[in-house]
C-alpha cells in the first residue's frame, strides 16, 4: 500500500535522528544509554521463544498491566511470557513487579527490518498492545506468524482519533490486523469503530488502572514514614509534574504557607534527574528545599520535599492531605490520579488531562477531583486545606470510586487470546 511504503521510506530518513534523540536524552537520563541495540531488534540472550508478549510501553501501563499479566502467567503455567517496554522508567517496573515470572527487553522501533528480526526470534504466541500502541510494522509482522494481535485496556481521545482519522485507509490497514480492541469505556469503543474496527471485534471493559495492585505493607508503611518525616506537620503533594508546572506549584506553595505555616509540600518531578532544576526554582522563590534521596526526617526549616527517586510515589501520595496530579497544566495529558485515591484524599487536575479523561471525569462527578487552571490552583488547594470535614467526605468518595470501578481485570482475562502450541 502507497501510504505503507510512504510511512517506512519517512522512518529510514527518519534513522540518523532516532539516534540523534536516543545520544539526547542518554545525556538527560544515562539509562537510554543503555540496552540501544535493543530498540533496532536485537533481542537479548536470555529472552525466550514462543512467548506470550506484552507491550507496556512505559511505567504507569506496566503498573497497570503487571496484575492481568500475573494471573493470565498462572492460569498458563507453561507458557513463557514477555513484557516489552519503551523506556527505563517501564524496564524498572516490569524488573520490580514481574521480573521473577517475565522476560524482560524493550521493544524494536517500529523499522520494517528491526521489527522483523525481533519477530522471528521470539515467534510469539501472542501480542498485547496496552492502551493505544498502533504501530503498523509491528503489528503486520506479528499478525504475519498467526499469532493473535489485540489492544487491550484500549483508550482513544477525541484528539488522537481525529489524526487517525486523517490517514484512514492506514489505519483501517493496520486495525484490519487486530483481533479484537478490548477497551477501557464506550466513548473509545464508539472511536474505534468510526475508525472502521468491526463491531464484534470490540469489548469494553472499564478501565484496569482500578485493579491497582496496593501493596500489603502500604498503610503500615505510611504510617511509619509519615511519623518519621513529618511528625505533626502537615503536607500536600504533586506528584509527576513536568516542567512548566513546578514553578506554578512552587509559586502557589509559597501563597499557601503565607496562610498555613509549616504546611510542607512534596514535590515529585516525572523524571527525578530533574531535581536539580526543581531544587533551584525552589531557592529562587526563597523555599527552602530537602531531598528525599536524603532520607530521615523532613528538616524543620524545609518548605519543600523533592522527591528525587524512583518507585515511591504511591506511598508519598499517603502523606499528604491533598494531591496535584501532574502533566496536567501543561498539554501532556495528565497522568494517574488513582494512586492519590487509593489513599482517601482530594485530588486537584490541570486541563490537559486527555490521557485520563474517563477516568478523571469519574472522580470530577464524585466530586473528589477539582478542575483547576494556572490562576486558581493556590486557591483551591487553600479552600481544601482549611476544611478537614470536606477533605473526609472527598477522601471517602476518592475511594468509592476505585472501589465501584473494580474487576476490570478479571473481565479482561476472559477474553484474552493465546494461540496453543508453538508456532514451528
Amino acid at each position: 500500500m502507497l501510504l505503507r511504503f510512504a510511512y517506512n521510506i519517512l522512518l529510514c530518513l527518519a534513522l540518523p535522528f532516532v539516534w540523534l534523540r536516543l545520544f539526547v536524552r542518554a545525556r538527560r537520563e544515562p539509562a537510554y544509554a543503555e540496552r540501544r541495540a535493543e530498540r533496532f531488534g536485537r533481542v537479548p540472550a536470555h529472552v525466550g521463544r514462543d512467548v506470550v508478549w506484552f507491550h507496556t510501553v512505559s511505567a504507569g501501563e506496566t503498573i497497570g498491566a503487571a496484575p492481568v499479566i500475573r494471573a493470565l502467567r498462572a492460569r498458563l503455567p507453561e507458557a513463557r511470557f514477555l513484557v516489552t517496554t519503551m523506556t527505563p522508567a517501564g524496564s524498572a517496573q516490569v524488573i520490580e513487579r514481574l521480573g521473577d515470572i517475565v522476560d524482560h527487553c524493550y521493544a524494536p522501533y517500529d523499522f520494517p527490518w528491526a521489527v522483523r528480526r525481533f519477530v522471528r526470534r521470539v515467534r510469539p504466541r501472542a501480542l498485547f498492545l496496552m492502551e493505544t500502541e498502533l504501530w503498523p510494522n509491528l503489528i503486520a509482522a506479528t499478525s504475519a506468524t498467526g499469532a493473535p494481535v489485540s489492544l487491550i485496556n484500549a483508550r482513544l481521545s477525541e484528539r488522537s482519533a481525529r489524526g487517525y482519522a486523517r490517514v484512514g485507509p492506514w489505519t483501517r490497514q493496520t486495525l484490519s490486523q487486530v483481533e479484537q480492541v478490548i477497551c477501557q469505556y464506550d466513548d473509545t469503543a464508539r472511536r474505534f469503530e468510526a475508525l472502521g474496527v468491526p463491531h464484534e471485534r470490540l469489548a469494553v471493559t472499564g478501565s484496569i488502572k482500578f485493579d491497582l495492585a496496593v501493596p500489603d505493607d502500604l498503610e503500615d508503611e505510611v504510617r511509619r514514614v509519615r511519623e518519621a518525616w513529618l511528625g505533626d506537620r502537615r503536607a500536600w503533594i504533586s506528584g509527576s509534574t513536568h516542567p512548566g508546572e513546578d514553578e506554578i506549584v512552587l509559586d502557589a506553595h509559597v501563597g499557601l504557607i503565607r496562610r498555613s505555616p509549616g504546611l510542607l509540600l512534596v514535590l515529585a518531578p516525572r523524571h527525578p534527574d530533574r531535581a536539580d532544576r526543581v531544587l533551584a526554582l525552589a531557592a529562587e522563590r526563597g523555599l527552602t528545599a530537602a531531598r528525599l534521596s536524603a532520607g530521615g526526617a523532613v528538616p524543620a526549616d524545609a518548605d519543600v520535599l523533592v522527591a528525587d527517586v524512583m518507585g515511591r510515589l504511591l506511598y508519598l501520595y499517603g502523606m499528604a492531605d491533598i494531591a496535584f496530579v501532574g502533566g496536567s497544566l501543561v498539554p501532556v495529558g495528565g497522568h494517574n490520579p488513582i494512586e492519590a485515591a487509593v489513599h482517601g484524599i482530594p485530588m486537584l487536575m490541570g486541563p490537559h488531562r486527555f490521557n485520563w479523561t474517563e477516568i478523571a471525569e469519574r472522580f470530577a462527578a464524585a466530586g473528589c477531583l477539582h478542575m483547576v487552571g494556572t490562576g486558581d490552583l493556590q486557591s483551591v488547594a487553600a479552600g481544601l486545606l482549611a476544611d478537614d470535614g470536606r477533605r473526609r467526605l472527598e477522601g471517602t468518595e476518592a475511594r468509592n470510586v476505585v472501589a465501584a470501578n473494580r474487576g476490570a481485570s478479571e473481565r479482561l482475562l476472559s477474553r484474552l487470546q493465546v494461540r496453543t502450541g508453538s508456532p514451528g
